[in-house]
């Protein structure tokens, strides 16, 4: 293994002092433009790389940002980082990324390796187990901002960003109940997540709003997983009666749950219309092309990267906890077009 060169092996070769040097490789105005040009070829030739980490120590920044989310193969996700970086890029920090695998333990040793790397903040979406937050108190205590994104829990001194599931899950129910649904499915994810329980309720408010009944096990609570989708389907299918209504909290469990209602036979939307979540890139592929909700994923991801920032950069006193809401809107496709697809076949049969 070759040896790390440093400003004392430059110095060395070029008969300068080490602190010349130092300034040199910095841009100091004391050094001549000859001595900088000469000490920037020396150190290039030499093969010196910049110790950013120990400077930024020095300065008691680490110019990193930690992030941790659920899972990294979430279409949702990816978007959210995809503007998390734009920000972070712009604004000359690393974004540091970690995965829970949906999972409180590895949720705490990703924290404690955050914590470890002198992160300057810590951006989150909490993982289907954490139950407590004890594991990012020592952020708090140290002066560091934690933001919560998309699944957040309530803390004082920290800030959430979400969007109005509540109200998103409310208008996508009502709009399968418009047209014509009075059995409605929901498939969800683990109720101690905001995401969930708030979709839950807007669910359950729209039944309520429109006289319809609210059936416990017409609610179907899984990983919301490929794989989850297949699994629904088939206990949709053990159904007696059937739904003609499905809403489902995000659009891979959809799109799945849709191809294995397809192969049974089912028709969709004229058997079953069918609403998913986040409007992922797979609800436009689809055949019928999913109806979903509109999650800005980016937007989410650049909002809180800059809330960070303004924190990061602040009094160094603490804020109080908040929440910032980002609008979400329902997009109306093919797969909930129960009364088009009724009319389609009306005008077939004339």
């Amino acid at each position: 293994m070759e040896k790390e060169i440093t400003i004392y092996d430059i110095a060395r070769e070029l008969d300068l002092s080490p602190t010349t040097v130092s300034r040199a490789l910095n841009d100091h105005p004391a050094v001549n433009h000859k001595t900088k040009q000469r000490i920037s070829e020396a150190a290039s030739q030499m093969g010196y790389r910049s110790n950013m980490f120990a400077s930024n120590l020095r300065k008691q920044r680490t110019n990193t940002i930690g992030l941790i989310v659920p899972r990294l193969d979430s279409p949702f996700h990816s978007s959210v980082i995809a503007g998390m970086e734009k920000v972070a890029n712009e604004e000359g920090y690393n974004l540091i990324i970690s995965q829970s695998l949906e999972t409180a333990h590895k949720e705490k040793a990703n924290a404690n390796t955050m914590f470890n790397s002198r992160v300057d903040g810590l951006l989150v979406s909490l993982s289907f187990e954490t139950e407590n937050l004890d594991h990012f108190e020592s952020f708090i205590a140290k002066g560091i901002p934690v933001i919560f994104y998309d699944r957040v829990a309530d803390h004082k001194d920290c800030t959430s960003i979400v969007i109005d599931n509540l109200q998103a899950a409310y208008k996508a129910t009502s709009h399968l109940i418009e047209q014509g649904c009075t059995n409605i499915v929901h498939i969800t994810g683990n109720l101690k997540r905001n995401v969930y329980t708030d979709r839950l309720k807007g669910y359950k408010y729209a039944l309520v709003d429109h006289d319809l009944p609210f059936v416990e096990t017409n609610v179907l609570i899984s990983q919301m997983t490929e794989e989850a989708g297949i699994e629904a389907a088939q206990q949709i299918l053990r159904m007696n009666p059937l739904p003609d209504g499905i809403f489902v909290s995000n659009d891979l469990c959809a799109v799945s749950c849709i191809k294995a209602l397809k192969k049974a036979g089912i028709s969709i939307p004229k058997d079953m219309a069918v609403i998913g979540f986040n409007n992922d890139a797979i609800s436009r592929v689809i055949e019928p092309n999913l109806t979903t909700v509109n999650y800005p994923g980016q937007e989410m991801g650049e909002v809180a990267l800059k809330v960070l920032l303004v924190q990061m950069n602040g009094t160094g006193e603490r804020i109080p906890g908040n929440t910032i809401h980002l609008r979400s809107e329902l997009i109306i496709r093919e797969s909930s077009l129960k009364s088009k697809a009724s009319n389609k076949k009306k005008a077939i049969i004339m």
